[in-house]
Formats: structure tokens, sequence, C-alpha cells
């Protein structure tokens, strides 16, 4: 028996994976639930794990390739029989896992919608299953056209990490918000006392601060759908981390209502995965709310960011200057939120800090 090992979902918004790594060589027995390999996704590397006992197969999927959801990445046998024709399979990509290779898959009418646009499906990125469907086709239809490099110095092009490539995407996804900013000057000095002698960061004492706020104004914990006004029942703050490869945004759910206590442990456990690059979709998906402190470069007078997509507001938070005071820029969907709410908000965050 030969079974299919495909390339996992491991999120709800994850398209492709990147094999890092296969722990096992084909032939090589493997155990149910023992990792037969590492896929780097849009924000951490993570097992694949055998769904049964037997023997791996080739043809195996090639490293550092970006490979479809549900697309076939190797098998496991129950016999090592199986394998004898495969001695070297680990080391090649087969020619149904590799994207666009044993004749392009399309389906027919994504075929003509491509021709009918004048794209090259070669250059169109599959969906699950390694198929190209008109939706794939759409998407890149409507994409925003590479600049021209003809011109310019030379130029090699470079694969992003899945991390950048997810950061791309999720800010193109943002351009349809509307939104304003508005922003005001807070002394810190008080803020940053108390943290010291609380034990901690000033930025989990910021994220504590907003989180009072903003569920002290349910507007800051509403966002916009289709289907109308979605008001979260807690506040989840989601903190931008760098990573040094991008930007990660762990999430400190009910922010506002767990003991301290447990929200430094859990701000702990975070960075421990972040730095170890096993943080996973739970881990940062979901916030209702945004920060990101960039206090601690000196030289940052003033900066704004961008709301994510599933929240109404981010706050920016700079450097203190000499007089101990910081710039702090709400940016905010004006389909929620309005300049008074906002000037509300700031106010009351003030007032705290």
């Amino acid at each position: 028996m030969k079974a299919e090992i495909t390339m996992p979902a491991l999120s709800g918004t994850m398209q492709t994976g990147r094999i890092t790594r296969w722990n096992k060589a084909v032939g090589e027995a493997i155990k149910k639930g023992e990792a037969v390999a590492e896929v780097e996704t849009d924000k951490a590397i993570l097992d694949v794990e055998a769904f049964a006992d037997g023997v791996l197969a080739g043809p195996l999927a090639e490293l550092n390739t970006d490979i479809p959801v549900r697309q076939v990445i190797g098998y496991i046998v129950d016999t090592s029989e199986a394998t004898k024709t495969d001695a070297g399979g680990a080391a090649r990509t087969a020619a149904t896992t590799a994207p666009h290779a044993d004749g392009l898959q399309a389906s027919p009418y994504a075929r003509a919608l491509a021709r009918d646009l004048e794209l090259d499906l070669s250059q169109i990125r599959p969906g699950p299953g390694g198929i190209i469907h008109a939706a794939q086709v759409l998407a890149s239809a409507l994409a925003p056209e590479d600049a021209d490099l003809r011109h310019g110095p030379p130029y090699t092009i470079e694969r992003p990490s899945m991390l950048r490539a997810a950061v791309a995407r999720n800010m193109s996804a943002t351009l349809d918000t509307p939104t304003f900013l508005i922003s005001s000057r807070f002394a810190t000095v008080s803020l940053h006392a108390a943290a010291k002698q609380a034990g901690l960061s000033l930025t989990l004492a910021l994220t504590r601060a907003c989180a009072l706020t903003v569920a002290e104004d349910p507007w800051f914990n509403h966002i916009w759908t289709r289907q109308g006004l979605a008001r979260r029942s807690r506040v989840d703050v989601g903190i931008a981390v760098d990573t040094g490869d991008g930007l990660i945004t762990p999430v400190l759910r009910d922010a506002a209502g767990r003991p301290l206590k447990e929200l430094m442990e859990d701000w702990r456990i975070l960075l421990g995965k972040v730095k170890k690059g096993r943080i996973y979709p739970e881990d940062y998906q979901g916030a209702s709310f945004y920060l990101s402190n960039l206090g601690v470069f000196p030289e940052i007078e003033r900066f704004n960011a961008i709301v994510p997509v599933g929240a109404s507001a981010i706050l920016a938070v700079a450097a203190a200057g000499g007089d101990g005071r910081a710039d702090f820029t709400l940016s905010c969907d004006h389909r929620v939120i309005f300049g008074a709410d906002a000037a509300r908000f700031l106010q009351r965050l003030g007032k705290r800090l």
C-alpha cells in the first residue's frame, strides 16, 4: 500500500510551504506521529508528522521550493521493497510535486481566462493540489505590476523568506482600509518607573494600558465586515516583534481581564517561540488591537503604523525625547472609528499612563 504525504495547511492563510529538511531518507522506517520533515510557513518552521507506521518512499519534494498546500511531497509504504526502485529519490524533486513541472496543470477555464487576459500561465502560482484555477488567474491579473528594472543597475532576483512574503501579502490586503492618523505626546517617566517596580517590560506595560483603554471604549474592539460590525467579547492585543527577518505579532489574549502575572508568563513563552521559530498560527492570529513600540530606537521621534486586517486600530509609540515625552500615533479604520472617538481614546490612555 502506498499513501501520499501532502503539504499540510498549517493555518487558514497558508497557501504554500517550503520543506527545509527531510528528517528521514527514502527507505527508512517511520512511526506514526514521528516528524518526517520540517516545513517553513509564513511565520515559523513546523513539523510534518507521519500519519501511519511504514517506510518513507520517494520521490520526495525538493528542499526550499514553494509547494502549494495539499500537494504530494512524498509517500509512506508498508514495505521497504517499494522504495528499491527509487534509491536517490530523496535528492530530487518529483515531477508530480514540482510546481509547473510534468506538463502545466490548469483547468480549461483557467487556461481560457489566462489567454483572454494575455497572461503567462507559467508565471501564475497554482492553487491547492498544484492546479491553477480561475481564482489564481484573476488574482494574478489584479495584482499590481512589477517595477521595470531593465533600465537601472544590474540585479539578481532573491526569493523572500516565507515570513517576508506573508508580510507583503498582509500589507497589500490593507489597501482598501480607509485610515486616518491622530497623535498625542505623553510623559512616560511614571510608566517606566511603575513597569520597573512591577518587573514588567515597557512594551508589556503599554500593552496592559492599551487593553484597559480599549475595554472602556467598545468601538475599538469592533471590526468592519461585509456582514456588519463584529464586536469582540474580549481584548486580544497583537504586539509587533522584530525577528530580524521580518515582522510578527504575537497575541496576548484577554489582555484587559487577566492578572498581570499570567500575561507576563504568556509573553515570556511567546517570545521564546518567536526566538526559536516555533510560533504557531494560534499564537499570532486574531488580535483585536495592535501595538508597535519603537521606543528602543532613540532616533525615532514619530512614526505611523498600518492597521492590520482584522482590527480597527494600531498604536505606534516612538522614543521619548529629552523632556521625557513620547509621540503616540493612533492609526484607525475610519469605517469604525471617527476622529472624536480616537481623541477620547488618547485622552483616556494619557490619563492612565
